[in-house]
């Protein structure tokens, strides 16, 4: 793997970890694209993702902050909120762990991207117009009861198909069960960092010598630097930008896209 396939592969995990096209997907597509394949490609794919964690973590600081505080102080939203982030992410943390192997092995390829890419173009049109007719009950994630986060947590369990996007799929289940769409973004953000997160280290402490040998540290770090920075500008930009937009352009970006490789494919 060469320096600038590590700087590019970073540059598509910053910027499609946060807004709902599907990292994962993304940087199957890429690698493929650029030659790469391999146990090392795919375990990189995944362990990038860590520095786009910690812009998230850099982010939300604040918040994480305020909510350790509140849980020490028994305060009841920081509950709340800390309750609903387990419901959200255990689904996926489990079954995640039981089938990982079997997805990589059947759905880390070009085909199983552009299907979920197109699906879930698809689904972001009719959520687009579902959001704009409804009127959410919710404010904000520590309000909901636990048996509408844990609705967010199965929805969660489509990221497991790559091409799918783990933020289009705990944003979909957060706008369903009543958060508008901001609050719904803050929400899936903050649900990256118990599921990406232990996936992202699980990955690296299980695939660290293979990494190692075939990625090298020195690559390694600076992709994780790329994708950190990255990563930090587009939430900030992702966030504005949904409070004014919606939706709309992410779909029809899918779905062109999931045309584009299945064209490609058949050609």
């Amino acid at each position: 793997m060469e320096l600038w396939q590590v700087l590019v592969l970073s540059i598509v995990e910053g910027l499609t970890e946060f807004v709902p096209v599907s990292s994962t997907g993304h940087l199957i597509l890429m690698s493929r694209l650029f030659g790469l394949r391999g146990p090392a490609i795919d375990a990189f794919s995944v362990v990038v993702q860590l520095g786009a964690l910690l812009a998230a973590v850099f982010y939300y600081r604040r918040t994480l902050w305020d909510t350790l505080v509140g849980v020490v102080h028994r305060k009841p939203e920081s509950l709340r909120l800390v309750r609903n982030l387990v419901l959200g992410s255990l689904p996926l943390l489990a079954v995640g762990y039981l089938l990982g192997k079997r997805v990589k092995a059947l759905l880390f390829a070009p085909l199983p991207v552009a299907l979920a890419l197109g699906g879930g173009g698809l689904l972001m049109l009719a959520l687009e117009r579902y959001r704009r007719r409804s009127v959410p009950p919710y404010q904000q994630a520590n309000e909901l009861p636990a048996g509408r986060a844990l609705v967010i947590g199965l929805c969660h369990l489509a990221a497991l198909w790559p091409g799918t996007s783990r933020s289009l799929a705990s944003l979909s289940g957060a706008l369903l069960v009543g958060l508008p769409t901001a609050a719904a973004a803050d929400f899936a953000f903050l649900l990256a960092l118990p599921t990406l997160g232990t996936a992202t280290v699980y990955e690296l402490l299980k695939e660290r010598q293979i990494l190692f040998a075939e990625i090298g540290l020195l690559n390694l770090s600076l992709g994780l630097l790329v994708s950190f920075a990255v990563g930090l500008l587009v939430i900030a930009s992702f966030l504005r930008y949904l409070r004014g937009h919606g939706l709309l352009l992410f779909a029809l970006y899918r779905v062109g896209l999931a045309l584009a490789v299945l064209w490609l494919m058949r050609s």
